[in-house]
Order: structure tokens, then sequence, then C-alpha cells
């Protein structure tokens, strides 16, 4: 004899399943932001360092480019040399933090040389301790540095 109890156990199952199920979709936001959070934020640190070296790279060009201008007043025309622009040629850091205000605002202090060839002047700004923040760069992007090159 059957007294219909296996409906009721059938439906009451059906009902804890359910529940069960809408259970189970409680923790789902909290890991689809994971899953979407951490390569957004690797993203976006990612652009802010390089756009940081790529500012870093364009005031190097820019003092470097100032100390070539001012290595062009020392030029001695009849002699073809340089006189009294040895080595530095914006000697002071006031001027280079005039030219270049970005390079010192990590507390770094760039460097500028001259150096001639036979048949070029060059002249180099350099940010020795310039380092990336993402790990993921490796060392390729450490110690930026531009150069300048004027024909004698």
């Amino acid at each position: 004899m059957h007294l219909g109890w296996g409906r009721y156990t059938r439906s009451r199952l059906c009902a804890v399943g359910a529940m069960m199920r809408q259970l189970d979709k409680r923790g789902v936001a909290a890991l689809e932001f994971c899953l979407v959070a951490v390569p957004l934020f690797i993203l976006m640190f990612a652009i802010f360092d390089l756009g940081r070296y790529a500012i870093t790279m364009q005031s190097l060009r820019m003092l470097a480019n100032a100390g070539a201008r001012a290595v062009m007043i020392c030029y001695d025309v009849p002699n073809k040399t340089y006189t009294g622009c040895t080595g530095d040629p914006l000697p002071s850091d006031a001027t280079k933090q005039a030219v270049a205000p970005f390079l010192y605002s990590g507390g770094l202090t760039p460097t500028l040389n001259a150096a001639q060839g036979a048949t070029t002047l060059t002249v180099t700004a350099s940010q020795a301790g310039f380092t990336m923040l993402m790990p993921i760069w490796g060392t390729a992007f450490n110690a930026p540095s531009a150069s300048t090159s004027i024909p004698l």
C-alpha cells in the first residue's frame, strides 16, 4: 500500500536541491572579481610603469639636447675643437633641473657627459638609479640613457 510519501520526499528533495544550488552561487561574484581584478591591476600598473619610463626617456633627450646646445657655444671653428667644455656641459644641478624637472622627482640626479670622436661630438644623459617598479620587465629598462650626436 502506497501512502504518497514518495511524492512528498521527492518534492522536498527538489526544494533542498534548489536551495543548495542557490547557496553555491553566493561566492561567484567575489571569485569573478578576483579573476578580473588581478589582470586589470597588473595591466594598470604596467601602463603606469611604461609611462614613467617614457617620460624619463623624453626628459633625458631634452637634457642631452640642452647639453649639446651648451657644448656648441664652446666650439672653436678654426681649430675644430671644443675649448673649455669638457665633462659635463651643464655643471649645475639647478640648470639641469630647469631643463628636465621630472628627473629629479625621485631623488635621483641625472648625469651628462660630452665626448668628442673623430667625426662627431656625442652628449649623453643618463639616469643611473632609475629602476622599473614591475618585476616583469627584468633589467632591460633600468638605467636609461639618451644621447645626441653633433657632426663636426
